[in-house]
């Protein structure tokens, strides 16, 4: 390390030169030789002094360069660490953002799987849930496949579970079509009856009086047969199921 200023260095220098000399031939130079030797000397001084001020300063200046280095390589370190924790912490954003997005798709997803929808039942618009959708579609299908004592069991539950469901009118319609096909008659009397008190605006409702005739034919009751034939064409004289009941009035007869 540089302990020593320029300045002192120079003093120092100028004052061993000339010191030395003229100390060696003190008594040999007059006054003209010894003015010349000490401007001589003071030339060699100079020259000196500035040839070791620019070793001091080209030293100074590459430690100087060299601290600089060390700082820059330092904070250059720095920033490549910086520079990768902010890469891991993008990275781990990304993924809760992904993570987040997924989660709230996926419970969107079944938030509608939750809620009611619009179907379409006999030309009229209902609004059903998943559930209730299922519970139906699941009771129809054992109908349709002949299993009708199972059926009748869930479609019996159905309209227990969901007496104002846009399909109440149909389940019940079909338990007593069910009970129909089991021959068990006046279980199917008593559902058709239920059909034609509560759900009189549905589209069901003359073909469950006509069903309720068919009952009572099977039954051999001509009389309740003939009744519910004459009750259905004076309740619903448009429907498709009054022709038919006018057909039948014409063989009872």
């Amino acid at each position: 390390m540089i302990t020593l200023s320029k300045s002192r260095i120079a003093a120092a220098c100028v004052a061993l030169a000339a010191w030395m000399p003229l100390q060696s031939h003190a008594g040999l130079l007059d006054d003209d030789e010894a003015r010349k030797a000490i401007l001589d000397l003071r030339a060699k001084v100079e020259n000196l002094t500035r040839e070791l001020n620019a070793r001091i300063d080209t030293k100074a200046d590459r430690s100087s360069a060299l601290d600089m280095v060390n700082q820059q390589e330092q904070a250059l370190s720095e920033i490549a660490k910086l520079r990768g924790q902010v890469e891991v912490l993008s990275n781990e954003l990304a993924n809760a953002q992904k993570r987040q997005k997924d989660l709230y798709g996926d419970l969107d997803e079944r938030m509608r799987k939750l809620e009611p929808r619009q179907v379409t039942i006999d030309g009229r618009e209902a609004a059903v849930d998943p559930n209730e959708q299922r519970a139906y579609d699941a009771a129809m299908a054992l109908f349709k496949g002949g299993d009708y004592k199972t059926a009748a069991a869930a479609l019996g539950d159905f309209v227990r579970r969901y007496p104002a469901s846009g399909y109440a009118a149909n389940a019940q319609y079909w338990l007593g079509n069910a009970y129909y096909a089991l021959r068990d008659y006046k279980n199917a009397i008593s559902a058709q009856e239920v059909v034609v008190s509560q759900y009189r605006d549905s589209a069901k409702a003359p073909d469950a009086i006509l069903n309720i005739a068919s009952c009572y034919t099977e039954l051999k009751d001509i009389k309740n047969a003939k009744k519910a034939l004459k009750e259905l064409v004076l309740k619903y004289p448009d429907s498709s199921a009054a022709q038919a009941a006018k057909d039948r009035l014409a063989v009872l007869k």
